[in-house]
């Protein structure tokens, strides 16, 4: 018995250790190829037939024809070639592959350990599989939003489609961590603090893909001030007002700033308690945290400085992961009961 729960255990984390591997490569790609506008170089959802690259001269041309037919083309790239189409095309082929893979690495060990082990498996991991296959539909809803009347996907479906990205990878890291038999902590501290501060973390998430589907970040390349003040020179504080706040760029852009200098203020709120219960247990984490912060606003600002060069903006979204990841960790072994002797 104890042989086939290892053995069971292990299969497990190995299945989850590898479909955090193919998440975490998809947010990447998935950035790049926003970052280099990659994302309606193919205009039809082709579930199977999709496997296959262009293989001939006409088959490519019949993908930069229907290419040819959208805003995007018509509007802003008119003069490209087909070889500069082939660039953009990768990318996006790229990154549906990565999907399609991803797919199949969770419905066949899915379906294979339930026949062998029970529904259990099904009722556990379930979740995974419904959130990947509504993240691919997500893509698509957000892929067909850039087909007709505009140049660029909408920043909704895009944050919507990046932050159920976020929310697979949180899921398939926790089950991991529960795999591993990791102790939690001994000291009981109330949790609140710091699942506020994860809160925070997504949020931030959500309002980077609207700076990042807006083109926000090249509206004001100046910091710690936008423009020749604090508020954006070109916006009113009564737009804060407005119901379409989340379409003015300017604005977006200010308030990515300073909800990562609240997330900061939290940190520091929750470090000082942390640091007071005198636990190396969960003070490692929490610095680990704290550096992924300070790196993330390094790269936020030299992205900002740079004209929001690629290799700069790919950085600051891979450096989010690491952020999520280690404050999931913290929350993990950070054990919660109901009667508390600690709180923060």
């Amino acid at each position: 018995m104890y042989s086939q729960n290892y053995q069971l255990n292990l299969q497990l984390k190995i299945w989850m250790i590898s479909l955090l591997f193919l998440i975490i490569l998809i947010i990447l790609v998935g950035g790049l190829t926003r970052l280099t506008d990659s994302g309606l170089s193919i205009t039809t959802w082709e579930l199977f037939v999709g496997l296959l690259p262009p293989l001939s001269q006409e088959q490519w041309l019949n993908y930069f024809n229907l290419y040819k037919t959208i805003p995007e083309y018509t509007e802003q790239n008119f003069n490209m070639t087909l070889e500069e189409f082939k660039i953009i095309f990768w990318w996006e082929w790229g990154h549906r592959q990565l999907g399609r893979l991803i797919g199949l690495i969770v419905l066949f060990p899915m379906i294979y350990l339930t026949l062998k082990n029970g529904i259990w498996i099904l009722k556990k991991y379930g979740i995974i599989l419904l959130l990947v296959c509504f993240q691919g539909f997500i893509g698509w809803y957000m892929v067909s939003s850039g087909l007709v009347d505009r140049v660029d996907v909408s920043h909704y479906r895009l944050s919507l489609h990046l932050v159920t990205a976020f929310i697979i990878l949180s899921i398939v890291f926790w089950k991991f961590l529960q795999l591993t038999g990791l102790k939690t902590n001994e000291i009981s501290i109330r949790l609140f603090s710091i699942k506020f501060f994860l809160f925070l973390i997504f949020l931030q998430l959500i309002i980077g893909a609207f700076v990042s589907g807006m083109d926000a970040g090249k509206v004001y390349n100046t910091w710690p001030l936008m423009g020749s003040s604090y508020f954006p020179d070109d916006s009113k504080i009564i737009e804060f007002l407005n119901i379409n706040v989340f379409d003015n760029p300017s604005v977006v852009q200010f308030i990515h700033r300073n909800l990562a200098y609240l997330i900061v203020i939290i940190y520091f709120y929750i470090f000082f308690f942390v640091f007071k219960l005198n636990n190396p247990k969960l003070l490692r984490p929490m610095i680990i945290i704290g550096l992924t912060l300070l790196l993330q606003i390094i790269l936020g600002v030299v992205t900002i400085l740079s004209g929001v060069k690629i290799i700069y903006a790919s950085l600051h979204q891979i450096n989010s992961i690491l952020i999520i990841l280690s404050t999931l960790y913290f929350l993990y072994i950070s054990e919660y009961k109901q009667k508390l002797t600690n709180s923060f």
